[in-house]
């Protein structure tokens, strides 16, 4: 078999595993939201729940306007997650931190949409948010929010994170 015949064998494989999984924006034309789309996020099913382990993201590049000058605050987003049954899809989760592009909110408040809307999305065992915002008026915001499921572990784990990193 030639490259080519295993090259669309494969495409055809990746294509029908997006379908089982309901994902829609993984391997079509990239369409980007004008405003805030927590609709374009997908998730796929963990194949190891047992395991406890970090999935981490990192959008140097996220913009958001402030809600009341709307001057543009650009940030550095860290995302860090235990999944539990569903894990996000990376390019949808791009398309939604984009979304907030032309989105009026203040710093905190993006930390907070972005975890909440994440912990209901894919209802992860541990997660947490921080937002590297440059400086603007002389003055740099950096916050940080986390959550981990009630009754377990993994909320001691976010009360010791979340004490740490007050310090």
């Amino acid at each position: 078999m030639g490259f080519a015949a295993v090259f669309l064998t494969f495409a055809i494989v990746m294509e029908k595993s997006r379908k089982e999984e309901g994902l829609q924006a993984l391997g079509t034309k990239t369409k980007y939201s004008t405003d805030y789309a927590p609709e374009v996020l997908e998730t796929f099913q963990n194949k190891h729940p047992e395991n406890d382990y970090w999935v981490k993201f990192n959008c140097p590049e996220f913009t958001t306007l402030c809600p009341i000058t709307g001057q543009p605050d650009f940030a550095e987003i860290q995302i860090a997650y235990i999944p539990g049954e569903r894990m996000v899809e990376s390019k949808s989760l791009k398309l939604y931190l984009f979304s907030f592009r032309n989105h009026g909110d203040f710093h905190e408040d993006c930390v907070n949409i972005i975890m909440k809307d994440l912990i209901h999305l894919m209802q992860p065992k541990y997660i947490e948010v921080t937002g590297l915002f440059t400086p603007r008026g002389g003055i740099s915001i950096h916050p940080y929010a986390n959550y981990g499921r009630p009754g377990t572990k993994y909320a001691q784990l976010a009360q010791k994170r979340f004490e740490m990193k007050g310090i």
